[in-house]
């Protein structure tokens, strides 16, 4: 029994009790304990290569090509994904698959090369496999993305193989993914490690393990993005090297990546597209975002301490008090009996449904830990789970994945499994009306079906505030949209302005929580008046923002596009973008430039193509261009985008439209998802059209009908902003 079959025996054993499925996790390590305990002495290594082309078997959407020493299966799916398998590698079973593999394209058809070799031309990509095993990714035009070399076997009698392939990318491609690291969201030249691993409150060490690390790749160039996935859950490092562009023809320098993989299978995904087409296939592969709840988007905050329920009751009416927005409390380990998942100290908790159920009717909701713990039963573990809903939590945050020994092959899914049982086991519980929060500390491919992550404090210090915006980035980029740092102030970062600049930004990130940190553990009211204003302007500000944060999060659901986008998103050619890392976009109406510097009251935003409004003072600018901008302590920058519908919350609480005036004959629009709760899919988006002649903006509904006059109030902004640029 390897890892993989251990985690499946968790899903089967588990109406059995949690007593049968720990009498499998023995048997399975009596039988197999290398993979408990990690590689043993290694016999005589000796390296494999393909070797060459001997016979080829056409099938659909691909076929497999022999060669002497192994055999390559090539498939292209429906969707344009292309699948690639070495040594009888399939594509599934899958941990990262949302369900059965796409069906192959009829379409696509493996032929004859030139030079012995063979190809599979699709729509969207073209696949070429030279006679000696290289692997080479086309676009329709024959620009060449990516040359995977061969892949190098180190096989030994009493282990599993170890692997090694190489490849190169054109001279201008930058690297991003793999997972939420604080390094990034473009990786420079290094090794970086693909295993999970713990980041403490000190800075991760540049190359090592992260919390959430995939073996997901996405490369930007001019000749077009593609996105890379290597389905193999094992330990592994990937080494990778910018290219140079030389003075003339063929004096460019590829990029390279090294993957270096401790076992498993060799295979993985190849998606080729637009930013915007490649992260809506990789959703169809490993599937939709889980819709968090709308309260989700508001304010949360974590209580760590040992206090009880008097307690909270003391930090919801401080927070009320001073006009403070919140929207869930976290409990820490200290409400926990002893420390144990799933259990409730009931001297300081005597009445936790009964809390819950006043704090829901406050708009309120209480989210439980659950910190790491053994789970020999995922089946039993969910049953758990559900009971967390009945004691009134409306969601749960994992500290770290599952500490189950499950052995090499299945430690980095074992968050993903554990997500699983959360999500399910909460969604069969919590109001029908309602759906379930699960944060995660970790995970892996796919994470993104069950629900977010949780970034943790990340490093002290500016240099901490400037990393939390990385991860945040990737991890859209790999697929799970709804993430965010915690903001934490006081003694651990001792400096009030450096308090306020982490919550300006987390108020423009998915996923906002503050954590209690100064010696009496409740709220900003604790660093001073000042703190306590500029963190009420920031709060309301996502307050005002809750409906553009909804719609962004239906919208990631129904295309997989990341809520929080790098510059480049749209127009990842423009080359200047892909290098800017200190702003993003929050969907593709606003762009927010984060003061990442101390004492600093300007900065410096590279904007984009097109005009943007300095939503403070509705000064328009024009790009691309480089702006010197104001960013006093209470502010940071934030634009919009010419022609751009935002759904906001109204004072009466409803929705309304702030629309941004077009240039003088250029037009806009946009999409609102309003929300209605209920987990599934959610209504229709709206659509609204904008156009301008003169000084007058008109804005219509477009409905089957034709344009119609929008049912929400609306609000015009823009329209006496003056151009400028620096």
């Amino acid at each position: 029994m390897n890892g993989r079959d251990l985690v499946r025996s968790w899903w089967s054993v588990g109406r059995a009790g949690a007593a049968r499925g720990l009498r499998t996790v023995r048997a399975a390590w009596r039988g197999r304990g290398a993979d408990a305990t990690g590689p043993g002495p290694r016999g005589p290594v000796r390296a494999r290569v393909p070797g060459t082309v001997r016979e080829v078997e056409p099938g659909p959407g691909g076929g497999v090509i022999r060669f002497a020493r192994s055999e390559l299966r090539i498939l292209v799916a429906v969707n344009g994904a292309v699948f690639w398998g070495w040594d009888g590698a399939g594509p599934e079973p899958s941990y990262a698959l949302a369900g059965a593999c796409p069906e192959p394209d009829p379409r696509a058809v493996l032929e004859p090369d030139t030079d012995g070799g063979w190809r599979v031309v699709a729509e969207r990509v073209t696949v070429a496999v030279s006679r000696h095993g290289a692997l080479e990714v086309l676009t329709p035009g024959g620009v060449t993305l990516r040359r995977d070399l061969p892949p190098r076997w180190w096989e030994a009698g009493d282990g599993p193989a170890r692997w090694m392939q190489r490849s190169e990318v054109p001279a201008d491609a930058r690297f991003f993914g793999p997972g939420g690291r604080a390094e990034g969201p473009r990786l420079r030249d290094g090794a970086y490690r693909l295993g999970n691993g713990v980041a403490g409150r000190a800075a991760v060490r540049a190359g090592g393990a992260a919390p959430v690390a995939m073996p997901v790749q996405l490369v930007v160039a001019d000749a077009g993005t593609h996105l890379l996935f290597v389905d193999n859950p094992w330990d592994g490092t990937v080494t990778l090297r910018e290219g140079a562009e030389g003075a003339g023809s063929g004096h460019d320098r590829a990029g390279t990546s090294e993957l270096r993989m401790e076992g498993g299978p060799v295979r993985g995904w190849v998606v080729v597209g637009t930013p915007a087409r490649v992260l809506l296939t990789w959703a169809s592969l490993t599937g939709a975002p889980a819709l968090p709840p709308a309260w989700a988007f508001g304010h949360h905050h974590v209580r760590e301490g040992a206090g009880g329920e008097d307690e909270v009751r003391r930090i919801v009416a401080g927070h009320q008090e001073r006009g403070l927005p919140l929207d869930a409390v976290h409990l820490g380990d200290g409400h926990l009996d002893g420390g144990r998942a799933f259990t409730v100290d009931l001297d300081r908790f005597p009445k936790l449904p009964v809390l819950a159920d006043e704090l829901r009717r406050e708009g309120i909701r209480l989210v439980s830990v659950v910190p790491p713990a053994v789970f020999p039963d995922l089946t039993g573990a969910r049953e758990r789970y559900a009971g967390q809903a009945a004691q009134g939590f409306a969601g749960v945050w994992h500290t770290l994945g599952s500490s189950a020994p499950v052995g090499r092959e299945a430690h980095h899914v074992d968050a993903l499994c554990l997500a699983r049982s959360a999500y399910e086991g909460l969604r069969d519980e919590v109001p029908s009306d309602e759906r379930p929060l699960v944060l995660s500390r970790s995970g892996w491919a796919g994470l993104q079906r069950y629900g977010g992550v949780w970034s943790g404090e990340g490093a002290a210090g500016w240099s901490g505030l400037r990393a939390s915006l990385a991860p945040v980035l990737e991890l859209g980029l790999c697929g799970v949209p709804f993430s965010g740092p915690d903001v934490v102030g006081g003694g651990r970062d001792g400096s009030s302005e450096l308090y306020v600049r982490r919550m300006q930004l987390a108020a423009y990130l998915p996923l906002l929580r503050t954590v209690a940190a100064g010696p009496a553990g409740v709220g900003p009211w604790e660093y001073g008046a000042v703190v306590l204003g500029h963190a009420r302007v920031a709060l309301g500000e996502r307050r005002r923002l809750l409906p553009y944060f909804v719609t962004l999060a239906h919208l990631a659901r129904r295309t997989g596009a990341p809520m929080v986008r790098p510059l480049w998103w749209p127009t990842p050619e423009e080359r200047a973008l892909r290098d800017c890392e200190d702003a993003f976009l929050l969907g593709d109406a606003l762009l927010v430039a984060p003061v990442l510097e101390p004492g600093a009251v300007r900065r410096e935003v590279r904007l984009p193509r097109g005009r943007w409004y300095d939503t403070a003072t509705g000064r328009a600018y024009e790009g691309p261009a480089k702006v010197l901008v104001d960013a006093p302590l209470e502010r940071i920058p934030v634009f919009a985008r010419a022609g751009a519908v935002v759904p906001v919350r109204g004072e009466d609480g409803g929705t309304e439209l702030e629309v941004w005036a077009p240039a003088p004959g250029r037009s806009g629009g946009g999409l609102v998802v309003p929300d209605d709760g209920d987990g599934g899919d959610g209504p229709e988006a709206e659509r609204y059209s904008v156009t301008r002649s003169g000084p007058r903006v008109v804005v219509r509904r477009e409905t089957e009908n034709g344009g119609e006059e929008p049912s929400r109030p609306v609000r015009v902004r823009g329209l006496g902003g003056s151009g400028g640029q620096m």
